[in-house]
């Protein structure tokens, strides 16, 4: 997916305007019914990044992990064919909304079908066996949520974990990623923290502009956040509400 640089003279709004580009939701519901090559890239772009959640609700629902491997894979074959495509704008609403009702819709139908059939990755522009999806699910804590509640959840992990990784690229680039490995715990405050003092002894930096670093690593963060859901929502208007359902998800 795209990214620009920094915040430039337009502000921070410049930046997301500027990601609301060929790889966001609202391209394939806009196009998606006339056979447009920029749908197509866009959906397989945002399945690239979002299949986990799908593989973890396959999973939580008693899949074994050959089968929860094989029925994603064979979902995402057939909803990355031109042919359905047409179907997506039909469906609507957010992306998150949308791939877990055409992933149930999938499974009630074809389940009875998948044992005939063998797995034909040359279906897909992505193989599974490479992500090791069995390793990342055992490492998930065992609780009694639903698969709803489960696919929610790593769906907003993905979704930080996006962001964050872009955020740490943007430091590199600039030849600041010591800074940012150093800063980054203070991005929401989950994990232990040194004093501003010590940080900024550490860093042989002032005090003052230590609190500074972690006041622009936390806007820029902020501004990163809203661009990756814009691109998983049919339109600006729907961000906040996805945000707000992001915010309630990871405080269960």
């Amino acid at each position: 997916m795209p990214m620009t640089g920094r915040e430039t003279a337009d502000g921070p709004g410049a930046v997301a305007q500027s990601l609301f580009a060929t790889t966001h939701w609202s391209v394939v519901l806009a196009t998606a019914d006339q056979d447009s090559p920029q749908a197509a890239v866009a959906l397989e772009q945002l399945c690239r990044t979002y299949w986990y959640p799908l593989y973890a609700y396959v999973r939580h629902r008693g899949h074994s992990p050959e089968d929860a491997q094989d029925l994603t894979q064979e979902f995402f074959a057939r909803l990355l064919d031109k042919q359905a495509l047409a179907q997506v704008k039909r469906e609507g609403g957010k992306f998150r909304s949308f791939l877990l009702a055409a992933l149930n819709h999938f499974l009630v139908n074809e389940w009875a079908h998948h044992h005939a059939q063998k797995r034909d990755e040359r279906k897909v522009a992505f193989s599974f066996d490479a992500l090791d999806p069995e390793a990342r699910y055992r490492c998930e804590p065992t609780d009694e949520a639903t698969p709803e509640v489960v696919f929610d959840r790593q769906w907003a992990a993905t979704l930080l974990e996006q962001v964050k990784n872009r955020l740490r690229d943007e430091y590199a680039t600039e030849g600041k990623l010591a800074l940012f490995e150093r800063l980054q715990p203070r991005l929401t405050g989950a994990e232990p923290r040194l004093p501003y003092a010590n940080l900024a002894a550490e860093l042989a930096m002032s005090e003052s502009a230590v609190k500074m670093a972690v006041h622009r690593l936390r806007q820029r963060y902020g501004e990163l956040l809203r661009a990756e859901i814009l691109q998983t929502v049919a339109s600006p208007a729907e961000a906040d509400e996805e945000i707000r359902h992001l915010i309630a998800i990871t405080g269960q």
